[in-house]
């Protein structure tokens, strides 16, 4: 299938690395408003630059368009490829509103189009592993699980661009923007969150409209209970890596990035003995923990491959509209409880 991304930054790079590099598709052309910065972006992967969206997208080529704009700047592109017949790739968060969300889900439906959502930290043989091990319910009954995303962005950071840490483009802050796929990973693996209550503040930043860090408390549909950190005040020399922890009556699980720092099972299999071998914690820095740019996008590369391969069995991604609408649905709740003074928000 033949790809074309929308947005020539740091995300359409990565967009761009990963098509060349995936099975079932190839790079074809390139959009975006600075139609110089489309000309730079597609000559270093041989691909055609657009700087008309209506031209880009009446390209018969063309079979799947990914979009890389600003979070709060997915609806338009998004329902403009959708009602030129493609099927559309989104980055996270899908959107910053479940309303928007669904506004897109109801236009794809109509055209007979996929929507799916870049949840690129799901595809890694450590959350290969994990989620095998939740679905299999090897720790009992669940207790415990919670997400921590301690990570560091300057002042500069957030300076570099208008939009970012804006509630209108970014959607929010930590939460929405760097911990979306750590509470997207929670989600898969402990399944839907049933309350949650929260306090969100803004500590070390200027001039930005959302939050550098947030807590909050959850209860979960299977009854466990957990907390989600996200910050982007926590600084550290080489990155914390964002984690995600799970607990229960046979069992405990902290994946840090794509390495474990716990795989402890009562019931043991030989396939733990592989675990220990090949998955646990070396002394890698966090993925993208300090600086967006050191995220790697074999991720991604798997992502667009799931859809593609959906989209050719006639199927549904895993990483469906529907599934990237949960952490949305939950980070909403979140700053609702932490707009009410840390109210009980029921999902």
């Amino acid at each position: 299938m033949k790809f074309g991304i929308i947005g020539a930054g740091m995300i359409g790079q990565f967009h761009a690395k990963a098509i060349t590099a995936m099975t079932g598709g190839e790079l074809h052309a390139i959009f975006d408003l600075r139609l110089e910065a489309a000309e730079k972006l597609a000559g270093e992967f041989g691909a055609k630059a657009f700087g008309d969206m209506e031209a880009f997208l009446a390209d018969p080529e063309l079979d799947v368009v990914t979009i890389g704009t600003p979070s709060g700047a997915h609806l338009d592109p998004g329902m403009a490829a959708i009602e030129a017949g493609k099927h559309v790739i989104i980055e996270k968060p899908l959107e910053i509103t479940t309303e928007r969300i669904d506004q897109m889900v109801e236009a794809a439906k109509a055209k007979g189009v996929t929507i799916a959502a870049v949840l690129n930290r799901r595809f890694h043989p450590g959350m290969d592993a994990f989620k095998k091990a939740a679905d299999a319910g090897r720790f009992g009954k669940l207790t415990s699980a919670s997400a921590y995303v301690k990570w560091y962005r300057d002042q500069a950071y957030y300076d570099s661009a208008g939009w970012r840490g804006t509630w209108a483009l970014d959607g929010g802050g930590a939460l929405m923007n760097q911990s979306i796929h750590t509470i997207d990973a929670l989600l898969y693996l402990a399944g839907p969150v049933k309350s949650v209550q929260a306090n969100t503040a803004c500590l070390a930043h200027t001039d930005i409209e959302v939050e550098d860090i947030a807590v909050a408390i959850l209860e979960f549909e299977n009854g466990a209970r957990g907390v989600i950190e996200g910050s982007t005040c926590s600084w550290s020399k080489d990155g914390h890596p964002a984690r995600v922890q799970l607990a229960g009556t046979e069992g405990s699980v902290f994946l840090a990035d794509e390495a474990f720092e716990i795989w402890d099972f009562m019931h043991e299999t030989p396939e733990d003995q592989e675990v220990h071998q090949k998955l646990m914690q070396g002394a890698e820095a966090g993925l993208g923990a300090n600086d967006p740019k050191a995220i790697n996008f074999y991720q991604h590369q798997r992502n667009f491959e799931e859809v593609v391969n959906a989209i050719k069995e006639g199927r549904e991604p895993s990483t469906n509209a529907s599934e990237a609408r949960k952490s949305v649905a939950l980070i909403q709740a979140i700053y609702e409880s932490a707009q009410n003074g840390g109210k009980l928000v029921k999902l």
